[in-house]
Order: structure tokens, then sequence, then C-alpha cells
């Protein structure tokens, strides 16, 4: 399967996009900003080239104003640097659960002509790696007619779905830029750290974690040195898993599927994790489509889903996209774990939130805001935590559901929230 290995300029590469196709973007810290860059300078041969991603970091470039006739975003997930241009009207979001956007790409709802993915350099056999950022780009590249490859030295290696033949890239574009980094410790304040200390609470030895990224998961994190044997099954994770795994707390020896090792489909987080997961057989990157199937969640036993929302109402309805009609979001691979977690033996899905915002706007409400969208329906909470407790809603009813809420709102919310759940249910 040996290969050439030849290296083209970036706008050599480029050349192979023409109006009215469909090109997917990689995303996370993959996400291939020198080609993005050079793509918006070829904008004026090109008119209508839908662009497919889900969350997108750095410097989009083609997401600009001027640009607006030459390339029409069709987000999937809806990120910090095309949010604007979404709620503007100048982008469009699909709502999709996460674990089915490869069925989009395998039965051509949305075909895919180009992939531009960043990719680390070949290996002896001529095998790059979608480095840390699997997801939907195993997919994406599978489908796609043809794949542009930005080759970069700082890219990771890492072990399962992400493995791609040089034989396969139309070209490959050499670049060493760094890879896009976040810092979730930097947003951490007391109340996560409440937060951390009671779901880790209800967080038992042995059982497998889904905690994704941000402040809560990262202080969820810091408050387990005492658990042991824990293990990793999670759409994503960042820094936080790293003191864990070297004080052997996370060795993922007890989980039924994937036993002795952490199962993600993407991480993002600093230079240091990159550097973790780089070759390292303790982690498989796998195509979300299976890491993110509520079918395959539940095969290991005591699964923790820990998820977050912008707003809950008194009967449970989440809402995690949107604030109100203001699309911030998607609904991403929340309900995935939440219904995974669910069916897993004694597993627990869990919705964690502060009280209020940073501008002190109540998030346990008695209605959602017009236009909301309920990303996990009421139906399916189990447990939600604020920095004032827990309250277990699964099988109670509304009324019971309300009281449970109101008692871990923030205590100057709490009296309008009875309020309005005397003028609900009549009685409370």
């Amino acid at each position: 399967m040996n290969a050439e290995i030849k290296y083209v300029s970036a706008k050599e590469a480029l050349s192979i996009i023409q109006s009215n196709q469909r090109i997917f973007v990689h995303g996370s810290a993959q996400t291939p900003t020198f080609l993005l860059k050079h793509l918006s300078e070829e904008a004026y041969r090109l008119k209508n080239v839908e662009v497919v991603s889900i969350t997108l970091y750095g410097d989009v470039y083609i997401d600009k104003e001027q640009f607006r006739e030459n390339f029409k975003i069709n987000s999937l997930f809806v990120s910090a640097p095309i949010r604007q241009a979404v709620n503007s009207g100048h982008a469009d979001y699909v709502p999709v659960f996460l674990s089915e956007i490869p069925e989009l790409f395998k039965h051509k709802v949305l075909p895919i002509d180009v992939a531009l993915v960043q990719v680390s350099t070949p290996d002896a056999h001529g095998y790059c790696s979608l480095g840390v950022s699997v997801d939907i780009a195993r997919s994406a590249v599978n489908t796609a007619k043809h794949i542009i490859a930005q080759v970069n030295p700082h890219a990771p290696r890492t072990h399962g779905d992400g493995m791609i033949h040089v034989s396969r890239f139309a070209s490959m574009v050499y670049c060493e830029d760094e890879l896009h980094t976040a810092n979730f410790e930097e947003k951490s304040g007391p109340e996560s750290q409440r937060i951390g200390a009671y779901v880790a609470e209800l967080i038992e030895d042995r059982s497998t974690m889904q905690m994704g990224i941000g402040a809560i998961p990262d202080a969820v994190l810091k408050c387990l040195g005492d658990h042991k044997d824990l293990g990793v099954h999670t759409e994503m994770f960042s820094d936080g898993i790293i003191p864990l795994y070297e004080k052997g707390i996370i060795n993922n020896r007890f989980k039924k599927i994937h036993p002795n090792k952490t199962v993600s489909s993407f991480a993002l987080g600093s230079r240091n994790l990159y550097d973790f997961v780089d070759d390292n057989p303790a982690f498989a990157f796998l195509d979300v489509d299976y890491v993110n199937d509520p079918h395959i969640i539940r095969r290991n036993d005591k699964v923790v889903a820990v998820n977050s929302g912008v707003e809950i109402d008194l009967t449970g309805q989440v809402c995690s996209d949107s604030i109100g009609t203001y699309q911030f979001s998607g609904v991403g691979g929340q309900m995935d774990f939440m219904r995974g977690a669910a069916l897993s033996e004694g597993g627990k899905p869990i919705i964690a939130l502060p009280s209020r915002t940073n501008r002190n706007i109540p998030r346990i409400v008695p209605f959602l805001k017009p236009g909301a969208g309920v990303v996990t329906t009421r139906a399916h909470v189990h447990y939600v935590v604020t920095e004032y407790g827990v309250a277990y809603l699964w099988g109670k009813n509304l009324r019971q559901r309300a009281k449970a809420l109101i008692d871990i709102a923030h205590p100057d919310d709490r009296e309008s929230l009875d309020k309005a759940a005397f003028d609900r249910f009549k009685s409370f």
C-alpha cells in the first residue's frame, strides 16, 4: 500500500473545489485554519459552496460578510465562530443528534463532495491520523468524493478509527500551525466546584463516565480523588482526566466493552492533553455513530452521564442549545448519553447546571423562554444538580418535580417559583 507522499500548495489543492459543491470541514482542535484561510482567497471563482461541520475553532475566514455569496454555512452544531452568522440569518443550523450525523453522509442526505481535514504526518506505512477529532470526520472522509489533507506534525497520532492512508487523499498540504487549544479551568467558579462535589457523590466506584468538557465536568473530575476503578466512555474529554489516569483512578478495568481503554470521539484541551494521547494505546478515538449509540453506551454498567443546560422548567424540560430563539450551540450528543445512561444497569443520567447565569438570570424557571429548544425531554430527565443540591425527578409527577426543583433553585428565586407552581397546579 505504498504511495508517493507529495505535498502541493494550498492553492493547487483547493482548485478541486468548484461552485455548487458541498464541503466538509474538520472541527475542534483539528480545524484546518490554514486551508480555510486559503479557501477564502479562492472565493472570487466560487459561488454557492455549502460548508458543513460541527464545532469549529479559530478564525473560520469564510464566514465573513464579504464571502456570503460564495460560501453558505449549513452547520450541524453552532460554535462561537459562526454563532453571529447563524443568528443574523446568514448561516443555517441543522438540529440533529450527534450520533446520527454520519448517517446524513452515508445515506446521501448531505453528500460530501470535498472533505478538508487536518491530519498527522504519515507513518512508515503511509497512514495519517485524524488526531483528536475522529467524531463525524471518519464518516465524512469515508463518503467524500475527494479529500484534501492539511498535514501537520503537531497533530497527534491517535489509536482507533482515525487512520487514513495517503493514497486516499486527492492532495496534501504541509502546515506547522499549532493545534487549537482550550482552557476550561479558567471558567470554573465556586458554584461549579459545589456542583462537582454533589455529582461526585453520585458516582460509585467502577462507574463508567461521560463528562464532556467545560467548567462543571472538570470540577467533577477534581472531586474523584478517593474513587476507585473508574472507566470512561464519552463523546469528548479534556485535561481533567489526566490526573485521574496518573493516579490509577481511571483504569477502565471493569468496563464490559473496550475494557482497559478510554473510548471517545474527540478531545479538546491543552497541548499537554494532545501529547498525552499521542500514540497512547490506552485511548481509542472512534466514529461517533458508535461512541454515541445509546445501545452501545448501555452495555457498560453504572454509566454516569453528566450534561448541562441553559435552563430547565418546573416539569423537567431541559433547553440546552438555545437562549429563547437565539441559537447558542446544538443538540449534540446530550440525548445520546442521557438515554444510554438511563438504560445502563445502575446508570445515572445527570443534568448539572448553576442555579443562575453569570448575569444572575435564573436557570430554573416556570416556563422555558419562547422559542427555546427542548433537547432533553422531561421524560428523559432523572437527576438535576445545582450548587444547592440534587433533585431526583424520575418517577415523580409534575407537582413533585416542581417541589424538588424549587428546593435546588437559587434561594432568591424560590418564592416566585412557589407562586408559579401554585398557579399552575392549583395546590402546592
